[in-house]
């Protein structure tokens, strides 16, 4: 029977976080040598290529299931030492990486981070002396795919299909609705929202990985369109970019419930598209794991619907 090296597994996720065999060596207090070596043993006793020797280097697909293992016995031992009372403060402490969108982490994801408990039990460790967050913002599409790469320990995510080794957990619906300035709308669309005034009016997206501004208008027309794009890769900005008239875009509900003073209308009342969000974590989850997994599904059920 194979065991896996607890130190090997330690140079492979040091390797992929810090991006070159040198920085991971620095962060292992150990030398470039002492990292390579582990690495190639490790890809000898599985007989797979684990990384791309790149810049950053980077974890094959069968790197990234021994980086979810590696990530996994790192936060679970980290959880274990804080309870024991023997983890080394010299070191700091642990990290939990997370992955939201951008709509989520600007409106309701932050009140559950801030719940009182999440970091750590009462009577324990209090504030950041137990833990630090590492959100890493992507598209709710695309959320998932850092959770299978070992990036992260949990997402919030589109997918119900849980990632290997993961659980899924459903949180609610986020709705968006097609909406502009009062004036956008007097300018563009004299006539109501028609296939003629959808191509030529300017419309707001997030990124290229934004898809909802085109969910709408294939569901709208029914047929391609092409109007003119701009590009607003923040939350608040792009929600400012809507209100001041550059376009109009999909915006949430809970956005405009926020900012209350923001002079924005419906474009088509019968345009609201709901998002349906889960949340994905190891199943291999220490406390403090389940801690934020407890607070995120409890806000989301008071946010999303």
């Amino acid at each position: 029977m194979m065991n896996l090296d607890p130190d090997q597994l330690e140079a492979l996720a040091a390797a992929v976080s810090e991006g070159t065999f040198d920085a991971a060596a620095r962060a292992l207090h150990v030398t470039p040598s002492a990292v390579s070596q582990r690495l190639k043993a490790l890809e000898t006793s599985v007989g797979q290529v684990l990384l791309t020797r790149s810049k950053p280097v980077r974890a094959t697909t069968s790197g990234e299931t021994l980086l979810r293992a590696a990530r996994q016995i790192q936060a679970v031992s980290a959880d274990a030492l804080r309870e024991l009372g023997a983890g080394d403060a010299g070191e700091g402490p642990s990290v939990v990486a997370l992955a939201v969108n951008a709509d989520s982490l600007d409106t309701w994801f932050l009140a559950a981070l801030a719940e009182p408990g999440v970091l750590a039990e009462p009577g324990g460790l209090d504030g950041l002396d137990g833990a630090v967050f590492d959100l890493r913002r992507e598209d709710e599409t695309r959320t998932a795919e850092l959770l299978r790469r070992g990036e992260v320990i949990a997402a919030v995510t589109t997918s119900r299909n849980p990632v290997p080794g993961c659980a899924v957990r459903r949180l609610g619906r986020m709705r968006y609705a097609p909406r502009a300035s009062a004036a956008f709308r007097a300018q563009w669309f004299p006539d109501g929202v028609t296939a003629a005034a959808l191509s030529r009016a300017p419309v707001v997206l997030f990124d290229r990985d934004d898809t909802i501004q085109e969910r709408y208008l294939r569901r709208r027309v029914r047929r391609p369109l092409h109007p003119p794009r701009h590009y607003i890769p923040e939350s608040g900005p792009y929600f400012q970019a809507v209100r001041l008239g550059l376009g109009w875009g999909m915006i949430p509900d809970l956005q405009l419930a926020r900012d209350t003073g923001a002079d924005l209308v419906d474009l088509d009342p019968a345009g609201e598209i709901d998002v349906e969000l889960y949340w994905q974590q190891w199943r291999v989850a220490g406390p403090t794991l389940e801690r934020v997994a407890r607070a995120v599904q409890a806000t989301a059920a008071q946010f999303l619907r």
